[in-house]
Order: structure tokens, then C-alpha cells, then sequence
């Protein structure tokens, strides 16, 4: 039958750590004593790198199935709404050049072929604009519900801008309390166990070795039991996708009541990408880069000058610039003997499109749902991990690179991305395919696909792809039903434009009402 899986450990905390230890904690009854036994190792003395701010609607499932209200989560994580992002300058660096990628799929999206309507008739309104209210709440800043709309439900779809730190302390504080988990806090030293073996214990400074049956490693970038125990090698990205840098900062707002934006902002630059996520209390901005393009001072530089527009000099020099580098890629595999690589340890390529928690947030919940109950199907249940996260590593590559080779910009670093050997096979298909036909269900066949094809179609249609019209009629092209569905959405845009509150408007009510609950 096989030894029972009845301990697992987790190494290392931060968001992704205390992230997977709730997930796994609340679906295998942590909490009571037969159920799983499940103790994190976290050392105070290690700094986590915190930056990751942005994630997709997927949280909200998340944190609702942990047993975390989207009050408290909102009050104790400096949280706002996340509704897509928008992407300037990305086509040609233009003034009018914009275009958003919002959560919600364009209305009637699948029962007609609304791509070819709006190429034929309307493209003066942009794709996203014309058959979806989402990126009209974008621009005037509201938020995706109302304050009597149930906890975690959605009036449009949504996810959250969060302080990282304080999303961490939130789930430490909750897995600890509420779910069962016990920390140890300790730097793990030594891993004990064959290279080739199951591990068979960690051991730590203070209280020696924890042993386990299945270990999660949760180390971050220095992948402490996948890398450095397990040798488990990193697939380099490198030659796909360029940045291996970033520059982070904290600003602040211009001023304490100005418009909150419910969506990332994402603006090009010659060698790289701003992003922009606006939470209650401030900014978090950034420059991703490729350092073969430019230089750190260069790259600074090229932050200060982006942060003039909304403060002065003297705001500028008051700030602390994080410089951070990364190798993006992932590993060439995750799960090992009885080792699940989850967060940074896994891999990482670039923030564009915020897919780092959401990865963790799928890995854990995969790992929970398949998670074997002895060892004697630890090999079948880590070949399925494997493939599937290759799959979905993979699409990432795909949908992160789609946003650059449709560019036209010209510096060298956007050229080079445009050169065809580096360009991921699959993508270059479905591009040509795509020349003919818009991007559709068919083309992702997966039940739980990390991207969706209207999100290819929100990036496609943004960057000016066109797609031919057959030669011939069929009853997909039904250009009276598309006029129907447009209509249906303009009357949609002004219901919501009318009903739905601002983004800071809700986030301060949903705050305070937290705040009395708590006092009173």
C-alpha cells in the first residue's frame, strides 16, 4: 500500500509559502487532528523579495475557499481592484497609441464572429472599447462592484492590486491561527536524504531536523531543495524574452482623494516596460529591462523620467530605489521524489501580465486536489504535476511574447524581439493561423487555461493584427447578431457607468465597515 502521506513541510514563507500552506491546510483539515499535518519553516532573518502586486480573478476564489473575508483582505493588505491592464506605447509609441487587456471577455464573446464586425465597420473605436464595458470603467476609475454586491461575486470581473508584505503577514496570521499550520521559525541548513531518494528531513539552526513526508519548496529564486538539493536545472527564456532586470519603487499618490486606477497601467519604453498599480495608500512602479540593452544607471534614469509625471524633483530623490535581477525560465521539472517546487523556486520570467501568484495559486490548488495519499503513487501523481505545468509554462512563453512581436517600435532591443529564431514555434503557427482566422476555443483546449483566447484576441486586436474575411459566407460571420451584441453592451457600459461606485469610494467603505466590525 505504501507509506501514508500524513506530514507535509513547507520551506520558506512570503506570499507564495503561506499562500500554498492555506490552500493545502483548508482543503486537507489542518485545523483538526486527523487531518493533514502541515509546518512551514520561515526564517525572520531572510528578507522575501515582496514586489509581485497584481493578480488575477482567480484570488477571489482563493481567499473565499481559505476562509478569508474580502473585507479583511481589502483593510489588512492595502488592497484595491485589479480589472485588466492597459498597455501604452506598446504598437509604436504613438499618442494615441493604448489598448486594454480587461478580465472581462467581450460581450456575447463565441456566438458570432465579432472580430470581423469590428474590423469592418468600427475600427476607429478600439477592439476592447467596442465590445466591452470593462476598459469604459477603466478610464473613469471605477470600481467592478457595489457595496451591496455579495462578498467575492462581481458586477465585472475582477482580481486585486496588494501589498505583498502585508498579503504574507495576513496568511501567516490566518494559516497559523485558523488552519492549522505550525511555524517554525529557523533557517533550514542542511537537506537530508539521497540525491536520487525521497527527502528525508530538513535540518534547521535552532530545532534541528523536521521531518516530512512530502516537502513543498517555497525558497524562492535559491531553490533550496529543487536546485540546490536536487540539481533540478533552469530552462532558460532568455533567448524568447529578454528582461532579466527590474527596478522597483514606492511613490506616493499626488494626492490622498485623486482617482484610483482599477487596472495596471503598462507603458513601453526602448528597452523595456514601466508598470504602474495603484493601491489605497500609494504607488508601486517599476521598470522592467533587459540589461543586454541597457544599463542599470540608464534604466534608473529612465524611472526618474517616467515618475515627472506626476511628481516633482524633489519627490523623486526622496525615494529608494529597489534594483532587483532575475534569470527568467523555469524548471525542467517541478515535482521530484517528493519535492514540489512552487513560486520563484519553480521559475519566473517577467511580471507582465502578473502570472507569478496566479501560478502559485494553481500549482497549490493542483497539489491539494491530486495531492497522493501514500507514497506508492507519489510518481504518478508528479508526472501529471510535471506535464501539466510544462503546458502551462509554456503558454505563458506564448502569450508574454505575443505582446512584443506585434510591436513596431524600432529601438534594437524592440527589433530583436521581432527576429524570427526567437519566436516560440507554436506562437509563430498560430500567429499565421490567426492571419486567417481569430483566435477561438479551439486553440486552447485545456479545461483550466492559463490564458483564455479572448485574452489573445484583446492583444491581437489592441497591437492592430488583422485577420482576413473568408472569401466565402458562413453563419459565424452573422453581422446582425454582432450589431445586436454591441448594442446590448453600449447599453451595458452606461448601466454601469451610472450604478457602480469609484474604485476608492468602495475600497473606503468596504475598509471602515471592516475597522467597526473589528472595534465594535
Amino acid at each position: 500500500m505504501g507509506q501514508a502521506i500524513k506530514q507535509i513541510v513547507i520551506v520558506g514563507g512570503g506570499t507564495a509559502g503561506w499562500l500554498t500552506a492555506g490552500i493545502l491546510a483548508s482543503q486537507h483539515l489542518s485545523h483538526i487532528s486527523s487531518g493533514l499535518n502541515i509546518t512551514l519553516i520561515e526564517s525572520s532573518e531572510i528578507p522575501t523579495i515582496g514586489v509581485g502586486e497584481g493578480t488575477w480573478p482567480t484570488m477571489r476564489d482563493t481567499l473565499n475557499s481559505i476562509g478569508i473575508t474580502e473585507q479583511e483582505f481589502i483593510a489588512c493588505c492595502d488592497a484595491s481592484f485589479k480589472q485588466g491592464s492597459e498597455f501604452i506605447g506598446w504598437k509604436n509609441g504613438s499618442n494615441s497609441d493604448r489598448y486594454y487587456h480587461p478580465f472581462q471577455a467581450p460581450h456575447g464573446f463565441g456566438q458570432c464572429d465579432l472580430v470581423d464586425y469590428w474590423q469592418q465597420s468600427t475600427q476607429h473605436t478600439s477592439f476592447a472599447h467596442l465590445l466591452s464595458a470593462q476598459p469604459h470603467l477603466c478610464d473613469r476609475h471605477k470600481a467592478p462592484k457595489q457595496l451591496q454586491t455579495p462578498e467575492f461575486a462581481a458586477v465585472a470581473n475582477y482580481g486585486y492590486h496588494l501589498n505583498a508584505g502585508k498579503f504574507a503577514e495576513l496568511l501567516k496570521r490566518h494559516c497559523t491561527t485558523k488552519l492549522g499550520v505550525v511555524l517554525i521559525d529557523d533557517t533550514v541548513v542542511k537537506v537530508n536524504g539521497q540525491q536520487d531518494q525521497a527527502i528525508i528531513s530538513v535540518t534547521t539552526k535552532q530545532h534541528g531536523d523536521v521531518k516530512g513526508d512530502l516537502f513543498v519548496d517555497c525558497s524562492g529564486q535559491s531553490g533550496l531543495l529543487i536546485s540546490q538539493h536536487y540539481q533540478i536545472e533552469l530552462q532558460s527564456l532568455k533567448h524568447i524574452l529578454f528582461n532579466d532586470s527590474a527596478i522597483a519603487v514606492q511613490a506616493p499618490h499626488g494626492t490622498a482623494t485623486q482617482p484610483l486606477n482599477s487596472h495596471t497601467i503598462s507603458t513601453a519604453h526602448d528597452s523595456g516596460w514601466f508598470w504602474d498599480i495603484a493601491l489605497p495608500t500609494r504607488r508601486g512602479i517599476g521598470n522592467v529591462y533587459a540589461s543586454d540593452f541597457t544599463s542599470k544607471e540608464q534604466a534608473e534614469l529612465d524611472l526618474k523620467q517616467y515618475l515627472t509625471k506626476q511628481l516633482s524633483a524633489k519627490q523623486i530623490d526622496e525615494l529608494k530605489f529597489r534594483h532587483l535581477t532575475f534569470a527568467p525560465g523555469y524548471r525542467k521539472r517541478f515535482w521530484v521524489q517528493n519535492c514540489v517546487a512552487i513560486g520563484m523556486s519553480a521559475g519566473f520570467i517577467e511580471p507582465l501580465e502578473a502570472s507569478a501568484l496566479a501560478l502559485v495559486e494553481l500549482s497549490a490548488k493542483m497539489l491539494a486536489k491530486e495531492l497522493p495519499a501514500n507514497n506508492a503513487i507519489m510518481d504518478i501523481a508528479s508526472q501529471r504535476f510535471n506535464q501539466r505545468f510544462e503546458y502551462r509554462w509554456q503558454r505563458i512563453v506564448d502569450f508574454l511574447k505575443l505582446h512584443y512581436v506585434l510591436s513596431e517600435r524600432q529601438s534594437e532591443y524592440w527589433q530583436a524581439h521581432r527576429h524570427n529564431n526567437s519566436i516560440p514555434e507554436h506562437l509563430r503557427q498560430l500567429l499565421k493561423l490567426w492571419q486567417f482566422q481569430p483566435p477561438s476555443y479551439n486553440d486552447f483546449i485545456q479545461i483550466e487555461e492559463i490564458f483564455p483566447a479572448a485574452s489573445y484576441q484583446y492583444i491581437l486586436y489592441g497591437m492592430g493584427f488583422v485577420t482576413n474575411a473568408r472569401a466565402t459566407e458562413q453563419r459565424y460571420t452573422n453581422k446582425l447578431q454582432a450589431e445586436r451584441l454591441y448594442q446590448e453592451n453600449q447599453q451595458l457600459i452606461n448601466k454601469y457607468l451610472n450604478g457602480l461606485p469609484s474604485n476608492r469610494e468602495l475600497i473606503n467603505q468596504l475598509t471602515a465597515n471592516y475597522n467597526q466590525q473589528k472595534a465594535g
